[in-house]
């Protein structure tokens, strides 16, 4: 689903009302446990977290106007999906994470590269996304993309 919003508040307010209390515990978890320097706000139509210009001018290779992605979350028609950037192009964050799911959820992990999917709304592992959150700082965010992606598209 596609929401179409302009701050945090204003997404969580659209999507269906069972969804609201899960999205706020996500977004308060996010917020609580991710690394100074990070940014929130809506990129790509869902809430997302960025490195902001003010600390990286470049921007995002693709669009440069647009605030360095690092982490979103979405509300799905059927899943409430995390993305993570550093699961993508860190492969110790990756599995790290594949390695401690199953210590913290009963359900198979439904991931992609950078994609979780929870299904069950009433079983996502805060505590689990709240030790993800702290894994990355900016600074750690900016050498990576710089050396892994940004790099590879010249």
């Amino acid at each position: 689903m596609k929401y179409e919003a302009s701050t945090p508040e204003e997404y969580i307010s659209q999507v269906p009302e069972e969804r609201k209390p899960v999205l706020k515990k996500l977004r308060n978890t996010i917020k609580k446990n991710l690394p100074k320097g990070f940014e929130e706000g809506i990129q790509y139509n869902m809430i997302g977290y960025y490195v902001p210009h003010s600390i990286y001018p470049d921007g995002y290779h693709c669009t440069p106007k647009e605030p360095l992605p690092f982490m979103s979350f979405a509300s799905q028609k059927n899943s409430i999906n995390l993305y993570h950037s550093g699961m993508y192009a860190i492969p110790e964050i990756h599995n790290w994470f594949v390695t401690e799911y199953p210590k913290h959820s009963k359900r198979k992990l439904d991931m992609g590269k950078s994609c979780v999917r929870f299904k069950k709304i009433d079983e996502i592992p805060f505590d689990l996304i709240a030790e993800l959150c702290t894994k990355v700082s900016v600074e750690d965010w900016i050498k990576v993309y710089e050396n892994n992606i940004k790099n590879r598209k010249k």
